[in-house]
């Protein structure tokens, strides 16, 4: 698993990254924007990927959009990556 997307950061720590409580990122998680890795014993793991993330969410929140408003705009952010990457390639081919 590539380094940026492995789960290394407790819960305690992403949220101070980030400058987030803690249970906002739970609240997070459960509406389906961000998906952490687990330890064996159920311990939430952050990579660096889910800081960007919960970077990205913290904006939109700051210019006014609710979570159903974040959870479209990061669904047709990763949609214009995925369309990108696919033209990209077959520009290649």
């Amino acid at each position: 698993m590539a380094a940026r997307v492995r789960g290394v950061f407790a819960i305690s720590v992403a949220a101070q990254m980030v400058r987030m409580e803690v249970q906002n990122l739970r609240v997070y998680e459960r509406r389906g924007l961000l998906d952490p890795d687990r330890t064996e014993g159920g311990n939430r793991l952050y990579s660096e990927a889910d800081i960007e993330v919960l970077h990205r969410i913290r904006e939109l929140l700051a210019d006014g959009l609710n979570l159903a408003g974040v959870a479209r705009v990061l669904e047709l952010e990763a949609e214009v990556r995925r369309l990108r990457s696919q033209l990209a390639s077959r520009r290649r081919d």
